[in-house]
């Protein structure tokens, strides 16, 4: 038997599936199962425009980024491909070609 997650919003153990979403019987309030998932698996990395972002997605610089110890910068429309989501001050871990390994944030992305 799998374990249902408390009420986010009273705390109560005894919710209950009903379709799609999960219903407490103590406050009534109901939530989505898929907003339960996220929660539990850690934070959603979310870009520019709100969609979410997963590991191996590609994605497009939406704005010009310099580059630290570069010349150039990371120019607009540049597509990463492959990224990865990790946990930090950057989101998305990737290589760029021209530039190599580097952390981007995904607020300056969107997704392919």
């Amino acid at each position: 038997m799998s374990e249902l997650p408390k009420c986010p919003s009273c705390s109560s153990a005894y919710t209950y599936e009903d379709g799609d979403n999960y219903v407490c019987p103590e406050c009534a309030h109901e939530w989505p199962m898929a907003a339960a998932e996220e929660a539990a698996t850690g934070r959603v990395v979310r870009d520019a425009f709100g969609t979410e972002l997963k590991d191996g997605d590609s994605v497009t610089v939406i704005k010009d980024l310099k580059v630290k110890g570069a010349s150039s910068s990371v120019k607009v429309g540049t597509k990463v491909k492959n990224i990865r989501i990790v946990d930090g001050d950057h989101d998305i871990d990737c290589k760029i070609d021209g530039f190599g390994s580097m952390g981007l944030k995904s607020e300056f992305v969107k997704k392919a």
